[in-house]
């Protein structure tokens, strides 16, 4: 009789053992997804700031006249050299809806376009949901004149295109990144 109760006993313990090796590799799994998630999304956004910035650096580049054609919100379009080869350049970024993105679960990402010239072709969301540009002065105030601006920041909200946290509110990662450029030749 003992030996059947030491026996049960023994089965009951490894049963409370298993059970906790199998909520740690659960957890662990978890912790690793969303670490990974969080990595893939920093680079997401670096990348996207990358981009943005090494063309913006070139506004005006090869050009003498007033150089930034359209500066609102959620849209610039200016005037560059672009590939260094002496042919102006026409470039504008804005984003699409968010209809646009079907490969991912994420219902607000969207696409950024980054149009040189007349070529539409559109790039990777990257997980991009929204940029917003401000323009300022040379003494740092916000204008609105093409002519007056010297400094442009770009602020953008990058989510992951996965559902990381489901028992959140916040379903998805999300980063806030932000670059402030003051071309050379603006």
């Amino acid at each position: 009789m003992d030996k059947i109760i030491d026996l049960l006993s023994a089965f009951v313990i490894a049963g409370f053992v298993m059970l906790s090796i199998t909520n740690l590799n659960i957890y662990s799994s978890q912790i690793r997804f969303k670490s990974n998630s969080n990595l893939k999304l920093s680079l997401d956004a670096k990348t996207l700031s990358d981009i943005i910035e090494n063309d913006f650096r070139k506004i005006g580049f090869g050009y003498s006249g007033t150089s930034i054609i359209t500066a609102l919100s959620n849209e610039i379009k200016f005037i560059a050299d672009v590939d260094s080869n002496g042919v102006i350049d026409t470039l504008s970024y804005f984003l699409s809806d968010s209809t646009e993105v079907l490969n991912t679960e994420n219902p607000n990402d969207k696409i950024l376009y980054r149009v040189i010239n007349s070529d539409t072709s559109k790039g990777p969301s990257l997980g991009i949901t929204d940029i917003k540009f401000s323009y300022k002065a040379i003494d740092g105030t916000t204008t609105t004149v093409l002519g007056n601006i010297k400094y442009i920041t770009a602020e953008i909200w990058v989510e992951s295109p996965v559902v990381v946290n489901e028992e959140q509110q916040s379903k998805y990662l999300f980063t806030y990144w932000e670059l402030s450029i003051n071309p050379r030749n603006i």
